[in-house]
Formats: structure tokens, C-alpha cells, sequence
């Protein structure tokens, strides 16, 4: 029973942290367009 406890908060563990890594990329990546207009316009 603790094993099957143990699995499940493992797991959901690593989807949340993939899922917060992809959130953090994709915002680096939205500031590194808006950078690159900026430095387009000026």
C-alpha cells in the first residue's frame, strides 16, 4: 500500500515539473521574440 502511495506522488511529481519546465521555456522564448522586434524597430 505505502509503495503504491510512494509511486503515485512520484509520479505526479514529474509531471508537474515537466510541465512547469515547458511553461518556463516557452516564456523565455516569448521575452527572446519581443527582444528581437525591439531590436528590429529601433
Amino acid at each position: 500500500m505505502a509503495r503504491k502511495i510512494i509511486i503515485a506522488v512520484t509520479a505526479g511529481v514529474l509531471v508537474f515539473s515537466a510541465s512547469a519546465c515547458n511553461t518556463v521555456r516557452g516564456v523565455g522564448q516569448d521575452l527572446e521574440s519581443v527582444a528581437d522586434d525591439v531590436d528590429a524597430a529601433v
